[in-house]
């Protein structure tokens, strides 16, 4: 039986190997900095080089109506159309709007949720991306009580 530090030393070890090969997942690299690092809405569909956005009714964003503390606010997005490619999370107000970015295939569910922080009262976008180039949204205002990002 291997000790606590024995398996640990030996998981490095893998983890090290696979990474040295490029067969460990890179996935969580090789995300777009300036779409995260946008200020606005516009600047993080650009940097996404998405078209805008329309509302539809096939977008379900499930979000509160007002978030007590700011500094964990969750939120959830669903559609039932196919051809998935993108669900993204927007916070207009917040210093930073991209807040999540969960890329698709056909074989998972369009159904994701996340936590988040909010700084201020501010619209809440769920944002989907479709594989034939539409981007459709759903849209929802969470009141803030204590904000989450320093205010």
């Amino acid at each position: 039986m291997q000790s606590r530090r024995e398996t640990l030393k030996q998981s490095a070890v893998v983890a090290g190997l696979l990474a040295g090969t490029g067969l460990f997942p890179s996935y969580a690299l090789a995300f777009n900095a300036p779409a995260f690092e946008a200020k606005n809405l516009a600047d993080a569909f650009k940097a996404l080089g998405l078209a805008a956005p329309q509302a539809s009714k096939d977008v379900t964003l499930t979000a509160p109506d007002i978030a007590e503390n700011g500094a964990v606010v969750p939120f959830a997005a669903v559609t039932t159309l196919g051809g998935v490619k993108q669900i993204l999370f927007l916070v207009e107000k917040n210093p930073t709007v991209l807040i999540a970015a969960f890329k698709l295939t056909d074989s998972v569910e369009a159904n994701v949720s996340t936590r988040s922080k909010m700084a201020q009262t501010s619209d809440v976008y769920a944002v989907v991306v479709l594989n034939d180039g539409k981007v459709l949204f759903a849209k929802k205002e969470v009141k803030v009580t204590l904000g989450g990002c320093g205010g």
